[in-house]
């Protein structure tokens, strides 16, 4: 067996035991990095640990950890509040409200993820007041995140175009960025009418209002994907803040009255949020090191309540991402990814080969960077793109971009681990799993259907 079919192999592996026992795949991931980068690859420690993503461990902890702060001094009630006034009470118009944003913020330049990150923990904020889905609004914002994604001013429209242009192949941006935009509207649509969007239709806010708002941000996730001991380190603080008489830990408010904040401390929150905004989408600050530098700043208001904070980070699943990551970089760096296109690509018939390729695209895109997959991918696809193969070069790449970039909902992928780790209220392994699945669903149905539209008719 070859060392690229070793690792492919190891990966399944990894998949079966992570499932089978309740144990973090992102310590398996890590353990299977090392020794298949040491045995199988004759990597060095050095190597190995090139590939651990070192942005987007930054980018989870200072993001959870910000919200974590605005949860605790009670900003985050407070801006749900004044969102349901202003779409006058009409609950039904929340998700596609997140949606229409994150398509905007990520149409006019922001990475996708940073996107997410903003506004993930204020639309799962809603979904725990009002009672909306949590698993219909995290997916609401990733796919408005994913439809604004291939405008020609965007991150993923700038550098498809680029590669698209340096491959020598035809160009259209428009046809790209409405390709991406009316699948993952047509998602949305489907998943709100799957996930009781109907029934949102006849609620008003007033009717649901007093619900009791949920405390937690993020906390230890249980269960098969994780360790279960891990909720005690983030329960450990709220624990001693929540009410002694509380029956449940999970509906404690916090006995601390200064845990509610000052309204001088929510606005300054407020405005260090949109600072982040700022920062990062126009000005192309690292939003990880930015949501760090806020935190620090909102806790020397109320110092009491960064270790709290801290407790909520969500450790778990950022070690369940950072572990798959830095094993897919193992993977890249063995030759693995190439070697998964090459193969696809020498295939006699292009109409397969194209369908292949949408494919390997959307299952490294759920593990690994999607700007990373167009990249290598696209390239790969000129030979039968050039010829009179009965291929369009304009249908397969907007079937490329969305199968690349719509799986982004798994829970593997920076914007899957984000809804994630900001989603409360619920059981973190009974969401774990359904991200999951409608990931796999995404990932094993999506190539087709895109390629179908774009590329056969």
């Amino acid at each position: 067996m070859t060392p690229h079919w070793i690792s492919i192999h190891a990966l399944i592996a990894m998949f079966v035991l992570a499932t089978a026992l309740p144990i973090n795949m992102g310590v398996i991931a890590f353990v299977g990095a090392f020794l298949v980068g040491t045995l199988v690859a004759g990597m060095n420690t050095k190597a190995i640990m090139g590939g651990f993503p070192a942005d987007l461990f930054l980018t989870l902890v200072g993001i959870t950890y910000l919200f974590a702060l605005a949860q605790n001094n009670g900003t985050i009630d407070w801006l749900v509040r004044l969102a349901v006034r202003a779409v006058r009470g009409r609950i039904a118009a929340i998700p596609w409200i997140m949606f229409l944003i994150a398509a905007l913020l990520t149409s006019v330049g922001a990475v996708s993820p940073a996107a997410v990150a903003i506004i993930a923990p204020i639309a799962l904020g809603f979904a725990a007041r009002y009672g909306i889905s949590p698993l219909l609004m995290g997916l609401m914002v990733v796919h408005g995140a994913q439809g604004g994604g291939f405008s020609p001013i965007s991150i993923y429209g700038g550098i498809t175009n680029k590669i698209v242009a340096k491959a020598g192949l035809p160009l259209d941006e428009t046809a790209t960025m409405l390709a991406s935009l009316g699948v993952n509207l047509s998602v949305a649509l489907l998943l709100f009418l799957m996930f009781g969007g109907m029934k949102l239709l006849r609620q008003r806010a007033d009717a649901i209002g007093a619900m009791a708002p949920v405390r937690r941000v993020a906390h230890g996730q249980g269960g098969a994907q994780v360790h279960g001991d891990a909720e005690g380190g983030s329960f450990g603080e709220e624990r001693r803040t929540a009410a002694p008489d509380t029956a449940s830990l999970m509906d404690a408010p916090a006995a601390d009255p200064a845990a509610e904040g000052s309204r001088l401390h929510q606005i300054t929150t407020v405005a260090g949020l949109v600072a982040l905004a700022v920062l990062t989408l126009f000005f192309k600050q690292d939003i990880g090191f930015v949501s760090i530098t806020i935190g620090l700043l909102l806790t020397l208001m109320a110092p009491h309540l960064q270790k709290r904070a801290l407790g909520q980070v969500s450790w778990p699943e950022i070690m369940l991402i950072v572990g798959v990551s830095t094993y897919v970089g193992v993977m890249d760096k063995m030759g693995t990814i190439d070697f998964v296109g090459h193969s696809v690509a020498g295939l006699t018939s292009p109409l397969i080969a194209a369908l292949l390729l949408c494919f390997v695209g959307a299952v490294v895109s759920a593990f690994a960077s999607s700007t990373a997959v167009l990249g290598s991918l696209i390239p790969l696809a000129v030979p039968f793109l050039q010829g009179d193969a009965g291929v369009g070069a304009i249908g397969f790449i907007a079937a490329m971009a969305v199968s690349s970039t719509i799986v982004d909902v798994s829970p593997f992928s920076t914007n899957g681990a984000l809804v994630l780790a900001n989603a409360r209220g619920v059981d973190r392994d009974v969401f774990f799993r359904q991200l999951m699945v409608y990931g796999a669903i995404v990932t094993l149905v999506a190539p087709v259907v895109v390629w179908f539209l774009f590329v056969v008719l």
